[in-house]
């Protein structure tokens, strides 16, 4: 079976949960027998070779800007895939997806991935929103089968288009190391857990601005790390520097990988993800799997990942985020008993093997 894979920047690459969600899968239906393309765009790319764990890597153009590379790279990725014998089709995200229509017209299989509703999302103007409302339509009406990340999601379509989709969530693998600070201790001062700790893209959705503003009013000598890129919005993470200029307790890392990663996401006191918008953040994830407790906003889809492995705050309620910070300032002994047991918890739920294993029963069930 030969899977093309579109909609993502390409692999290997941190550039977002879906390169993230796309390689571990292309990865594991590679080992189960598959031929799997991923279509790349080589500006995002780590690297530029043409295979990559036994996956084919695949650089087709785009328009590079904000509001089309991502469709200008599924249209002429989809092209090149309907001329090179694929037999299933496999979009991810709502923009991409809006390509699904021409391999249908073909006879071809096709399958979308939904990780979340984009159109939400503050970056994008009103004409960028419709034509992601459209991707969305797209995926509940022209597909062979949709996937999506979260329990949320899957209720979302099956309420507004009476339409079962398949939960497929994303994944993590336990950590190889977990690391004493010596990167980051050299580089901001930081040592184990005298830091909260942030790390996810910096776009309005994933809420810093609150996080930071909560912070800005607790009296403690802990550090706020802020750590992550920006994605089309330099002047978000501008305004971000800016709302932080007068208080020396909050660092900004930048986008992060590697040791430096490990060793953050190892040593902080608590990690914060203060989001308005997800659809099964692999930040947080990753950051259980480190053995962390966090804190998160009350959106289902995050709230879902927790349960009662951490604390959650009213979403955009910047009073009721300060309080549960403070709250978990003063819980050392019961933070410490969650740090024991939210890795096992974190990792016997969300598994990369299962997520590939069950994408593939997906394909098997369509093309059949």
């Amino acid at each position: 079976m030969k899977i093309a894979m579109i909609g993502q920047k390409g692999i290997p690459s941190r550039a977002g949960g879906i390169e993230i969600h796309v390689e571990e899968l292309s990865k594991r239906l590679v080992r189960y027998g598959c031929k799997v393309v991923v279509y790349c765009r080589k500006a995002y790319c780590d690297s530029h070779d043409k295979e990559y764990n036994g996956i084919t890597k695949k650089y087709t153009p785009y328009i590079k800007s904000k509001h089309l590379d991502a469709i200008t790279h599924a249209f002429f990725s989809t092209i090149h895939a309907l001329f090179t014998g694929c037999d299933v089709f496999h979009y991810h995200a709502l923009g991409p997806s809006v390509m699904a229509i021409l391999p249908k017209i073909f006879g071809k299989k096709v399958v979308c991935t939904v990780h979340g509703l984009d159109w939400q999302r503050g970056k994008w103007n009103r004409f960028a929103s419709k034509f992601l409302k459209f991707g969305e339509h797209i995926t509940a009406k022209y597909t062979n089968a949709t996937i999506n990340v979260s329990k949320n999601l899957v209720g979302y379509y099956k309420e507004k288009y009476g339409k079962q989709t398949y939960y497929i969530p994303n994944g993590v693998d336990k950590p190889n190391n977990m690391l004493p600070p010596d990167i980051i201790k050299r580089k901001y001062n930081l040592n184990k857990n005298n830091y909260l700790l942030f790390l996810a893209r910096l776009v309005p959705e994933k809420g810093a601005h609150y996080l930071i503003e909560a912070f800005k009013g607790l009296d403690t000598d802990m550090k706020l790390v802020i750590a992550g890129g920006s994605s089309h919005s330099s002047k978000y993470e501008k305004e971000l520097h800016e709302m932080a200029k007068d208080d020396d307790r909050i660092i900004f890392t930048g986008f992060v990988e590697g040791n430096e990663l490990s060793e953050l996401y190892s040593n902080a006191y608590i990690y914060i993800l203060p989001s308005d918008i997800e659809g099964l953040p692999i930040s947080l994830l990753e950051a259980m799997s480190y053995g962390n407790c966090c804190l998160v906003s009350d959106i289902p889809e995050n709230a879902d990942v927790i349960e009662n492995m951490g604390l959650t705050f009213r979403k955009a309620n910047i009073a009721d985020l300060r309080e549960k910070i403070k709250q978990l300032l003063t819980m050392n002994e019961q933070i410490e008993e969650i740090k024991q047991n939210i890795q096992s918890f974190v990792l016997s739920k969300y598994n990369w093997d299962d997520a590939a294993g069950n994408t593939l029963k997906v394909y098997k069930s369509i093309v059949s």
